[in-house]
């Protein structure tokens, strides 16, 4: 007997939308399960918020005792990151008899470094604590244990990791090393992020370059053709190869990692939610990148070499080590084919979903 479940998105990401494949990925997976899980969205971006939830009620009105697992960022339901609005949906929701769910893709508030991000941190605050009271599960995609705001967990609060959202077939990631050694960059943060991270990708491309001689930087994913022209001035005079290639098919993508020796993620602290990192991972790569609060088990148990992204001379050292010193490279892979296949892959982690999802 097939079980029917609802993933319910807020507004679609754009040019990518991680939480829709993520939930397509978890889909595909949970069939081995009996379970049916159907992607829907609430639309208010493209049609406001009245005409939006009245297709919701229309909807609703069939999934009477159907879990539904509603997608949680502060931005797919809030223009600005003030998501109250989302309580409408939950009142739907409850209105039909619906099993609400939420999945947590940000588990923290937006940092506040003045008033007014302070205000919009408070209030993301209330809405996440809220969600957990009225929601029947919460699932978050870190250890609860690293969650700042959450008081204990309960048999209503479960962790389940952060799949790729790529196509992994077996034997992906058998520790190939190449010649010249490649260094992919999955992705670059937009604005003064990725000005920062981009400096940070010139100067230690540079550095090894200079230890190791000729070197190959693919970079693609989000933002990687804006940051092109800087970083082929930053690297003009070193024997660095540089491809960039922008958003890619996951086919290509999972290629693109195949052809590389070491992920270099900038991109701010390494955990089981951040999807670009662990991309790496399940293609068996080690990964070199910093730490946050964020960061636990299973991700500090994958091949990871974590530095201090603010000490360019600890990150310059950790990239010439792996690319250098073949048996440390072949060690780090294994440990991160073996994360990916206990952890990370999308049969473990739908037994999880499965295991809560059930009648």
């Amino acid at each position: 007997m097939i079980t029917p479940a609802i993933a319910l998105l807020g507004r679609k990401d754009e040019p990518t939308d991680a939480v829709e494949e993520y939930c397509r990925f978890l889909g595909a997976a949970l069939t081995a399960h009996a379970i049916q899980l159907d992607i829907r969205r609430v639309p208010w971006e493209r049609h406001g918020w009245p005409d939006s939830l009245h297709a919701l009620e229309l909807m609703a009105a069939k999934w009477r005792g159907q879990w539904v697992l509603v997608q949680y960022t502060a931005l797919a339901w809030s223009e600005r990151g003030f998501p109250q609005k989302i309580f409408r949906v939950f009142r739907v929701l409850q209105k039909a008899g619906a099993r609400i769910g939420v999945v947590f893709h940000d588990v923290e508030p937006f940092p506040s470094d003045k008033l007014s991000t302070a205000a919009r941190r408070f209030l993301q605050l209330r809405v996440m604590r809220k969600m957990v009271r009225l929601a029947e599960l919460s699932i978050f995609t870190i250890p609860l244990e690293n969650i700042s705001w959450l008081s204990a967990a309960t048999a209503k609060t479960v962790f389940i990791p952060d799949g790729p959202n790529l196509p992994i077939a077996d034997g992906v990631g058998s520790s190939v090393s190449h010649s010249p050694p490649a260094v992919a960059v999955f992705s670059i943060t937009g604005g003064k992020g990725g000005d920062w991270e981009t400096q940070t990708i010139i100067h230690s491309l540079r550095f090894a370059s200079q230890n190791l001689g000729p070197i190959r930087l693919l970079v693609f994913g989000r933002e990687s053709e804006v940051r092109e022209a800087a970083l082929r001035d930053g690297l003009r005079d070193v024997p660095v190869d540089i491809s960039v290639e922008g958003i890619l098919p996951n086919e290509r993508i999972v290629q693109r990692f195949c052809d590389s020796d070491v992920l270099f993620f900038v991109r701010g602290g390494i955990s089981s939610r951040r999807g670009s990192a662990i991309a790496g991972i399940a293609c068996g790569l080690p990964v070199i990148g910093g730490a946050s609060s964020e960061t636990a088990p299973p991700i500090t148990d994958a091949g990871v070499v974590f530095v201090s992204l603010d000490k360019p001379d600890e990150i310059n050292t950790a990239l010439v080590r792996v690319l250098s010193d073949s048996a440390y490279r072949h060690d780090l892979a294994s440990r991160s084919r073996s994360v990916y296949r206990d952890h990370l892959s999308w049969p473990v982690i739908a037994a999880q979903f499965a295991a809560k999802l059930r009648p």
